[in-house]
């Protein structure tokens, strides 16, 4: 009785809560980036992002002023040195203090440290300090002082001011056109060639399509890590080298199995009867191909851009073999970040931010685009 149309299957609640696993666990990472980018070093280094919204404990070490200029004698060879450790309001209220590293939270705020020999130090929460010894002590490099405050959560753009409008090695800017100029041209020319292929192998009879269809089908699974040194001796051999046009063909090359058995498949699905009514109104074959077929296979076209788009913007394997130079003229995102990851590795807001910028274009295509990549995906699947 379970399977009687109308009724739900018993373990219609496995699925949903595999659904829902599948899309958290798809999620998380996203909103991760997408918050720490909004944040500042000091708070991710205190604390995850899925506390961002909560005050975090920092702690941070800073120096008092140089006592020989502000220190003001108080008689009997006792100097006093009085100022505060913030240049402006401090981050929040401080909630411990201390002079050594073994005890960063030795005192609370008010409390005086004896630091021996008469010298004294007092901290308050606001950040003013009193500082009290003889000429010896009250001398020389200020005070170290180990401070833990309670601060508020705080959100910047700056991160995105740095990376998208700087000028310095953290800019992705000229990365970010870069990525673009490589990922446009590898998304329209599989298709331009697929689409032309695809209809030969659906609607053209000639000997050997069968054949075809199988080579076709049989380069899927051909990883392209085999391919990638014999490609660059062919680039290298007839002169292309190291250059937008490689990367191009590469990803050409690499993307046609897929562009031509995903569309094939949509396109043989189209009625027989359109295409045998245009042949007898006389329609030769570009004809059919360009003015009833391309207009019919949208989603599949659709749905190969975006696996291509996506493939292709995040990829650094076959950029790093026929795209990068000595120069760093053209670097993509993905290099980008590598290079940010080994030479900026403790800025994790700059990487959070360059990630995030290089995952937004990608899920905005699709977002965009994702009704079509479900009826392209579901293509021949229904009669």
């Amino acid at each position: 009785m379970d399977n009687i149309a109308g009724r739900k299957p018993a373990l219609n609640w496995a699925v949903n809560l595999s659904v829902l696993f599948l899309v958290a666990l798809w999620l998380f990472p996203t909103v991760g980036l997408f918050v720490s980018s909004f944040r500042t070093a000091d708070q991710i280094a205190a604390t995850g992002w899925w506390k961002a919204l909560f005050p975090s404990v920092q702690t941070e070490q800073l120096r008092t002023s140089d006592p020989d200029d502000t220190r003001t004698g108080l008689g009997d060879g006792r100097y006093l040195v009085e100022g505060n450790l913030y240049e402006t309001a401090p981050p929040g209220p401080i909630s411990a203090w201390g002079v050594s590293s073994r005890d960063v939270e030795a005192y609370a705020p008010g409390e005086a440290a004896d630091l021996g020999e008469g010298e004294t130090f007092t901290l308050t929460e606001d950040g003013s300090y009193r500082w009290e010894g003889d000429e010896d002590q009250i001398s020389g490099r200020g005070q170290r002082v180990f401070v833990t405050a309670k601060v508020p959560p705080k959100f910047t753009l700056g991160n995105y001011e740095n990376v998208i409008f700087g000028t310095g090695t953290d800019s992705i800017t000229k990365a970010f056109f870069n990525t673009l100029t490589v990922t446009i041209p590898a998304t329209i020319i599989p298709i331009l060639f697929a689409a032309f292929a695809a209809y030969a192998l659906a609607w053209m009879d000639f000997p050997g399509r069968a054949l075809l269809i199988a080579f076709v089908v049989a380069l899927l699974v051909v990883p392209l890590q085999l391919a990638l040194i014999p490609l660059l001796k062919l680039h290298l051999a007839v002169g292309i080298g190291k250059g937008y046009l490689g990367v191009w063909l590469a990803h050409t090359a690499f993307g046609m199995p897929l562009a031509i058995y995903l569309l094939r498949n949509y396109m043989a699905g189209l009625p027989r009867d359109i295409i045998e009514n245009a042949r007898v109104d006389g329609a030769t074959d570009f004809q059919i191909f360009m003015r009833i077929i391309l207009p019919l296979s949208f989603p599949a076209l659709a749905s190969f851009a975006i696996f291509q788009f996506l493939w292709t913007w995040n990829d650094l394997l076959v950029a790093l073999v026929f795209l990068v130079d000595s120069t760093g003229d053209t670097t993509v995102m993905t290099r980008h970040i590598v290079e940010l990851l080994g030479t900026r590795g403790g800025n994790w807001e700059v990487l959070a931010t360059a990630a995030f910028v290089s995952m937004a274009v990608p899920l905005a295509v699709f977002f965009l685009m994702q009704k079509y990549l479900v009826r392209g995906l579901l293509a021949g699947s229904v009669k």
